[in-house]
């Protein structure tokens, strides 16, 4: 079941192709958690040049697909609405298994502590219900509206 569309989610978030990693929401409790899904093909730019001839998301890509539906789980919250997220930090960062074209990236996040337009999300990448990526992740929110 879709919650947000591509096209509801790119109403939330400034991020454009090709850098939106994301292709829809499954479930959302605003203010709680949300689970996004990228689908991952052989299409996508990165894997031109990381690896020719095995191909592999870079670590890095996995953490922004995990920001960005942090983002939209953020700026749904009441308080956020109309603003604009910002990654401050990240740590923790675990990377367990490769994620490889074909691969249905599940991208889970939940709050952790949050402090007036700051705070934390718990991030985690799973493909086929494995870990492949958790971290956690520091945001701030700007105070000027869109």
């Amino acid at each position: 079941m879709t919650v947000l569309s591509t096209t509801e989610i790119m109403a939330l978030i400034p991020n454009r192709y090709p850098i939106l990693y994301m292709d829809k929401v499954i479930d959302m409790v605003p203010g709680e958690s949300i689970t996004a899904v990228k689908n991952v093909t052989i299409n996508e730019q990165f894997f031109q040049g990381h690896f020719p001839g095995n191909p592999v998301m870079p670590g890095v890509l996995i953490i922004e697909s995990l920001a960005q539906a942090a983002s939209i789980l953020i700026l749904s919250s009441p308080q956020f609405k109309g603003k604009t997220a910002y990654m401050t930090g990240i740590d923790n960062a675990k990377f367990r298994t490769m994620v490889r074209p074909g691969d249905v990236l599940e991208l889970h996040v939940t709050f952790g502590n949050l402090r007036e337009n700051m705070g934390t999300v718990n991030v985690e990448a799973r493909v086929d219900g494995k870990v492949a990526t958790k971290a956690e992740l520091m945001f701030v929110v700007s105070p000027d509206e869109k």
